[in-house]
């Protein structure tokens, strides 16, 4: 799920940005800042980066119904689903720092026009996303400081959101029970 997530964002950021800045090439994409080797990838060279920095489960549980009746009338229990909130860092690796401020821009537009996006709303979400929802992550100088010193690179113009809800859900089948067909009422016999 985590790759649909992402990619879905990276598809939706690189048509927004060519139809913004009306260009028909490709400049968002999805990988990291520096190879673990600490060389940087020729091809983030004038790209928008989308690199997952972190991922976090989240806390707060809803209702869950671990029972779930089938069309045979039989219930199926269920593992509840998990669900994150990624992390996402985007970064203007252009090499004029004008462009960079261009690129970075217009993904700001994109997250502020679509701060949420649904399956309700969008028919080409992929199955198993049912909404996801984007939030500036606040962090301050010195955070940014030290995250771009663990990741070994020189800073570049960037912003971090907050992707809420990605939900991983195994399907798997813990237990299978057969449902109750007819009551019947011992007493009245």
């Amino acid at each position: 799920m985590l790759e649909k997530a992402l990619t879905y964002i990276h598809t939706s950021l690189d048509q927004f940005v060519k139809k913004k800045l009306k260009t028909d090439e490709s400049k968002v994409i999805n990988g990291t800042l520096i190879r673990l080797d600490g060389s940087v990838p020729q091809l983030n060279q004038n790209k928008l980066i989308i690199s997952l920095i972190n991922i976090e489960r989240e806390r707060l549980k809803p209702f869950y119904n671990p029972r779930h009746v089938l069309s045979n009338k039989e219930l199926v229990r269920t593992p509840p689903s998990e669900r994150f909130n990624l992390d996402i860092l985007l970064v203007a690796n252009f090499d004029d720092y004008s462009e960079s401020l261009k690129f970075l821009n217009a993904a700001l537009l994109f997250f502020q026009l679509y701060p949420s996006i649904s399956a309700n709303d969008y028919s080409n979400i992929p199955q198993g996303l049912s909404k996801l929802e984007f939030e500036v992550e606040k962090i301050t100088y010195r955070e940014m400081q030290n995250l771009w010193s663990a990741m070994g690179a020189k800073y570049q113009p960037s912003i971090i959101y907050k992707v809420r809800l990605i939900t991983i859900d195994g399907d798997e089948i813990k237990e299978l029970q057969t449902g109750i067909n007819s009551v019947s009422n011992p007493v009245s016999q």
